[in-house]
């Protein structure tokens, strides 16, 4: 990781409007008016590139009233633009309004303060700067009107392109993400999938045949190939989850791997050598590789260890032995190497890690893992949560510090004592933790969305009955799985938020790591020459074990063997989905 990882999300965007100043500009002032606050405002919209049927934009917003706690700023379209990706705001888009509001860390301006945010959009035909802009309901008054129209010879390259040699602070901001062909196929093959079949997904190297590809199937080579056609002349990034460590995921026999506990000689020489290798062609090197590092490992060496009620014998093997420390170690180091290549270490999840016994010891293993084998922390560029997992992006009908008749939330049969309630919060403090222990102060964080939207009829639109802490927190959760626990395809469960990239402070994006529609383990049995077992949390009819409070596995029946497609769980996810399709 280059020390341009520290440079602020802020800072790169003013460089990059010195840089495409070219571009068309409007700039909205509003006077003072009389009276108790005074709504004055400045409103700079910049197109700093344009390409094609695409562009990207810049707001700077400047009030010059009274000061205020959050802010909103509405504009709207005379041609077809339309928003495809945003950062450092919530942008959304009805017909041609367009409306963009603050985020928790940039909401309140003074008087004189501003707040930079941005954008890329498609358009068709003309791309007129909007003539007219509110702040918070009141309009900006035009008192000079630069030229409307966007560059005559306009630039090829989105934007947000780092300098030669650096790397982006955050890697999905300017960029496209890359769309797996394979996955897409069995999507738009389902009814009603063409919805979501162009959304980027991860490409899962998960055994070593996976890096290679066969006749049926595409190897990373291939992958990345079909991602140089996507990327054509502005930015990419392409997602790869590395996962096959020797004894692979030891509490989970649905995702158990190909190699042993001790064949850590293979998974070094077979299965990272040759991926480093293929992403160091210097071929690809115009490619934002975005590698997620072991899911489900590292925290399995806390928690389902002996001393605990979960404990595992499996886990208990990896720990002694240290592969899964230094499998992650030597990964990073290999990887990260690499220019283009970033690096996001996975993190677990709220429901595993959010408890006060989990949650510092995971931060420290961390830290020994990515000093592991020659790595640094600079090898890390991030951390990932909630991949291939249920858990709420945000619940909003309950908070940690909320109480019922004096008694606790953490009381709750469903928190249980958790100092979190869903995956924002939850990955935002473990970011400043792992800063704290000497991680990059610019450290971003992905948080998996790909099926936890938890919408449909049974999605709550109030908080619950104040009877109890129970019916109060259950009565208003999104989260509808029987226990926290639970982690094997989901009844009820639908897609989340849509990847985009800078959705929230700390958060490098959204992303859909999981492709949804892949099974997670199978509900019975199944012979497989991939290694993976049968674990009973899959099995519908299971009633539980430790690990999640003995209840039942709400998995849905029929279920394939992991990674394998699974039509009713698809259609499952888009029915349920938040926010609806």
């Amino acid at each position: 990781m280059s020390r341009t990882r520290r440079t602020s999300r802020t800072a790169l965007l003013a460089a990059l409007g010195l840089v495409t100043a070219t571009g068309a500009t409007a700039t909205v002032l509003g006077a003072a008016t009389a009276g108790a606050a005074a709504p004055g405002c400045k409103v700079d919209y910049r197109i700093t590139n344009q390409w094609n049927t695409g562009f990207g934009a810049d707001v700077t917003v400047t009030n010059t009233g009274d000061p205020v706690a959050s802010w909103t700023v509405e504009w709207s379209y005379a041609g077809n633009q339309q928003v495809t990706q945003g950062w450092n705001a919530t942008i959304t888009q009805s017909g041609t309004v367009v409306t963009a509001r603050s985020l928790s860390y940039n909401g309140a301006l003074a008087t004189g303060g501003s707040a930079s945010f941005g954008f890329n959009g498609s358009y068709g035909g003309t791309n007129a700067v909007p003539a007219t802009f509110k702040l918070n309901g009141v309009t900006c008054n035009t008192t000079t009107t630069p030229p409307t129209d966007p560059p005559t010879t306009p630039p090829t390259t989105p934007p947000t392109t780092p300098p030669a040699g650096s790397k982006a602070d955050n890697p999905y901001v300017g960029a496209e993400v890359y769309v797996n062909p394979e996955w897409s196929a069995k999507a738009a093959a389902e009814p009603g999938g063409a919805k979501v079949a162009n959304q980027p997904t991860g490409v899962w190297l998960d055994r070593i045949a996976a890096v290679n590809g066969s006749a049926t199937s595409m190897g990373l080579r291939a992958h990345l190939d079909e991602a140089l056609k996507q990327k054509g002349s502005g930015e990419l990034v392409v997602q790869l989850v590395v996962y096959n460590l020797p004894g692979r995921d030891c509490a989970a026999l649905a995702s158990n791997g190909e190699l042993g506990p001790t064949e850590i000689g293979r998974y070094k020489t077979q299965y990272i050598d040759p991926i480093a290798a293929i992403l160091a062609d210097p071929k690809y090197a115009g490619l934002r590789i975005v590698t997620t590092v072991e899911i489900d490992s590292l925290p399995n060496l806390v928690t389902n260890v002996s001393g605990r009620p979960t404990a595992t014998p499996n886990c208990d093997v990896m720990k002694a032995n240290g592969n899964y420390v230094t499998g992650v170690g030597y990964a990073l180091n290999k990887l990260g190497s690499i220019a283009n290549v970033y690096n996001y270490v996975d993190a677990g999840h709220h429901g595993w890690l959010g408890w006060d016994d989990n949650f510092g010891a995971s931060a420290e293993l961390f830290k020994q893992a990515a000093t592991a084998e020659g790595s640094t922390v600079a090898n890390v560029h991030g951390f990932i949560v909630n991949t291939a997992n249920y858990s709420a992006l945000k619940e909003d009908h309950f908070r940690i510090d909320d109480s019922v008749n004096g008694v606790s939330v953490r009381q709750s049969k469903w928190v249980d004592w958790n100092r979190y309630t869903d995956e924002l919060s939850y990955a935002q403090a473990m970011r400043a933790k792992l800063v704290s222990l000497g991680f990059d102060p610019g450290l971003g964080m992905l948080i998996d969305t790909s099926r936890n939207g938890w919408g449909g009829t049974a999605r709550p639109t109030a908080p619950g009955a104040t009877t109890s802490v129970d019916t109060y927190v259950n009565g208003g959760r999104y989260d509808r799985r029987i226990h926290l626990g639970n982690w094997c395809n989901q009844s009820g469960a639908g897609l989340g938020e849509r990847p985009q990239a800078a959705p929230a402070a700390g958060i490098d994006a959204y992303v859909w790591m999981k492709p949804p529609g892949e099974s997670d383990g199978a509900s019975k049995e199944i012979p497989n020459d991939e290694g993976k077992g049968f674990d009973r949390m899959c099995d519908p009819t299971y009633t539980g074990n430790a690990r999640n409070g003995n209840s039942m596995s709400g998995a849905l029946p029929d279920a394939p063997v992991s990674g394998h497609w699974f039509s009713a769980q698809f259609q499952e996810l888009l029915k349920n989905a938040h926010p609806a399709l």
